[in-house]
C-alpha cells in the first residue's frame, strides 16, 4: 500500500505509464468523454472533488512541459484560470501554455491517455496536461 501521494489505483497507473509527451486530461463533470479514451471518474456530488483539488495532487506526481486550456476560460472562469496560473508558476520546469477552442480541447481528449473526470460545475473547468522528460 502507498504511503503518500495518490492512493487512486488508475490514476497512479496511468501517471506510471506516461512518456514523454503523452497526456492526460482533468476535467468537470460535464467534458464529454471519448469512447476509446479512459474515464477515471472521481465524481462523488456536484462540486466533489473539484477540479483544483483533483488538479494539485496529479501535479505533484506528473512533471509538466505543457498545458492546453480552453480559450473560453479566460472570460468564462477568470477565477480558475488564475488559480490554474499561480499552479503552473509553482512547478519544478517550465510550461508552456496553450490556448485553443473548447472543441478542440474536446476532440483532443481523444489522444489522451485518459481523462480525470471531477465533480466540478464551473464553465471550463479542462486541462490536458503533457508529460515532460524526467531527465
Amino acid at each position: 500500500m502507498k504511503r503518500n501521494g495518490i492512493i487512486n489505483a488508475d490514476i497512479s497507473r496511468v501517471l506510471s505509464y506516461m512518456g514523454h509527451t503523452d497526456t492526460l486530461a482533468v476535467g468537470d463533470c460535464g467534458l464529454p468523454i471519448p469512447e476509446e479514451t479512459e474515464r477515471i471518474d472521481l465524481a462523488l456530488k456536484m462540486g466533489v472533488p473539484s477540479f483544483m483539488e483533483v488538479l494539485r495532487e496529479v501535479a505533484k506526481e506528473m512533471k509538466i512541459e505543457k498545458i492546453v486550456l480552453a480559450e473560453e476560460i479566460r472570460e468564462k472562469n477568470p477565477n480558475v484560470l488564475e488559480e490554474i496560473l499561480a499552479l503552473v508558476n509553482e512547478l519544478d520546469t517550465e510550461c508552456e501554455i496553450e490556448y485553443c477552442s473548447h472543441g478542440e480541447l474536446k476532440a483532443r481528449t481523444k489522444t489522451c491517455k485518459a481523462v480525470i473526470r471531477t465533480g466540478e460545475t464551473t464553465p471550463y473547468a479542462n486541462i490536458i496536461l503533457q508529460s515532460a522528460c524526467l531527465f
